[in-house]
């Protein structure tokens, strides 16, 4: 059994299409548009290919159309892209958003797993780093093998007591210096269990040409260019977006 783990897809199609590892079944944990591009493939892609999926905090303010305001980093590129993004999805497509769980507990293989976006005390909002003095009163109580999350668009593995913590990293809009999109495949078989957090070039210039077409602010799609191509900005945000205060809005 091979499953693919996928997080913050964030409306960059490209980086999304590029991911063909063979897997059987594909967990997706949350924020599919927002940010990029085309929200609306991204959204049909994982309404065709996921096994299961859980609403992330893009997910639920697109959904919404809830406004937001910023003037200056991840925020600002929200404040920037939310308009265009519920303009860009279908009435069916924003109901698959807004109807998707924001947890779902799933088995696999005798595998008990919980997806979360963010944490299982917060489950589309709490910023968890890779801290397990961090992770042990938000598992307290739970019996589970897995916790797949997502969120921080940085990709980290803990075991915390007898659970494991996996975040695959960002599909779409990675914060950890490299551009490139970030997925998990998990392994199940006789020999056991085994995690790969793996990363994969893509066309970041397909989604730059289409986010360049788009009526978004000039200065964030020109943010968010960086960002895709990995230059100085993208790693001025990228450390931004890595200090313990920050949010991932």
């Amino acid at each position: 059994m091979r499953i693919l783990l996928l997080a913050d897809v964030h409306g960059n199609r490209a980086a999304l299409e590029a991911i063909t590892e063979p897997h059987d079944i594909c967990l997706v944990l949350g924020d599919l548009v927002d940010y990029g591009p085309e929200p609306g493939a991204c959204v049909d892609w994982v309404r065709r290919n996921a096994h299961a999926a859980v609403r992330g905090n893009h997910d639920h303010g697109v959904a919404q159309d809830v406004e937001v305001q910023g003037v200056g980093g991840f925020r600002f590129l929200t404040a920037c892209t939310r308009p265009f993004s519920v303009a860009a999805l279908s009435p069916v497509q924003r109901r698959y958003l807004a109807d998707l769980p924001t947890s779902k507990m799933v088995n696999v293989e005798d595998k008990r797993f919980l997806l979360v976006h963010a944490t299982p005390r917060d489950p589309m909002d709490e910023y968890a780093h890779p801290d397990p003095a961090f992770w042990a009163p938000r598992l307290a109580g739970l019996d589970l093998d897995y916790v797949c999350v997502g969120h921080t668009h940085q990709p980290y593995m803990l075991e915390v007591g007898k659970t494991t913590v996996i975040n695959p990293g960002s599909v779409g809009l990675p914060r950890d210096g490299d551009p490139r999109a970030g997925y998990g495949i998990m392994t199940i078989d006789e020999s056991g269990v085994s995690i790969e957090l793996k990363r994969i070039d893509y066309p970041a210039e397909e989604t730059v040409r289409a986010l360049m077409a788009t009526d978004i602010d000039e200065s964030a799609k020109h943010t968010l260019a960086e960002l895709y191509r990995g230059g100085p900005g993208a790693n001025h945000l990228n450390r931004v977006a890595m200090m313990p205060t920050a949010v991932a809005s």
